[in-house]
């Protein structure tokens, strides 16, 4: 497992009258992946990006560039570093608890990164220890607001172990509302007997979440093909597309079914 990264933020959780240190760290890791360079491909040696001025085609460099917000085609309104660190918030340090709701009532679409919350200092452990009893006594996960990265985020806290999990949650106008992914499926009537060996197979397929099996083919692949790079060996071959013209989906549905050591139900006589 990955080791916990430094914390990204540090400040007071507050709970009414109720305040404790909290520090944040976060809960996902990418340092496995594997990251590429870019190189120059005639002398392989590595390049790094630039501004280009669209103009004149110039690099322009970092003591040179300026955020901008284009009002009109062409016109841009200049913003400053300063004009822009003068907006944060005065509560950029503090994690507001505003209220308390069930879990199971948020939509899963909202959940945007995790991260582990925990007490600060020894003096806060009591205080901080006092706030997550309370959440996992009510079974509720308690709603907040935090600055961090120079943005407003609204968050969902749950207790999880000795800690607390905050997850930050996307605004809703990020959110696409599923009736417009939707709204092009045609309603199709399902045949009852499909619709049963389907549930018998899920039946013979269930099991517990595990994570540790989790397996990134991609990741994968690519190592094996990194690793016969440097053997000089040819890469492994790419796996077959898989067929998607079903031809009958009954048949499927019980070559699957058969898979798992099951029979189809006997249809029942009329």
């Amino acid at each position: 497992m990955a080791t916990a990264p430094r914390a990204v933020w540090k400040g007071y959780l507050k709970l009414g009258a109720v305040s404790c240190g909290v520090k944040l760290v976060g809960a996902t890791s990418e340092a496995y992946r594997i990251h590429f360079r870019v190189l120059n491909r005639k002398d392989q040696l590595p390049v790094k990006s630039a501004y280009i001025d669209e103009s004149t085609g110039d690099t322009v460099e970092a003591e040179d560039q300026v955020k901008g917000y284009e009002t009109d085609k062409g016109e841009f309104l200049l913003l400053e570093p300063d004009e822009i660190k003068a907006l944060k918030l005065q509560t950029e340090h503090t994690l507001d608890i505003d209220g308390f709701v069930d879990k199971a009532t948020v939509d899963p679409v909202y959940f945007e990164k995790p991260y582990y919350l925990i007490a600060a200092d020894a003096p806060s452990t009591e205080a901080f220890t006092v706030i997550r009893e309370a959440l996992a006594k009510k079974k509720v996960s308690a709603l907040a607001c935090i600055v961090l990265y120079q943005r407003t985020h609204h968050v969902l806290i749950e207790p999880q172990g000795k800690g607390m999990l905050m997850t930050t949650l996307r605004n809703h106008n990020e959110v696409v509302a599923a009736s417009s992914a939707f709204e092009a499926l045609k309603k199709v009537k399902v045949d009852k007997d499909m619709a049963d060996i389907a549930s018998m197979i899920m039946g013979k397929m269930v099991t517990s979440f595990d994570p540790t099996k989790f397996e990134d083919t991609y990741e994968d692949a690519l190592i094996a093909m990194i690793e016969a790079k440097r053997k000089g060996k040819k890469p492994p071959k790419a796996a077959p597309r898989p067929k998607e013209n079903v031809v009958n989906l009954m048949d499927v549905l019980k070559k699957s079914l058969a898979k798992e050591g099951e029979t189809p139900p006997k249809k029942k006589s009329a």
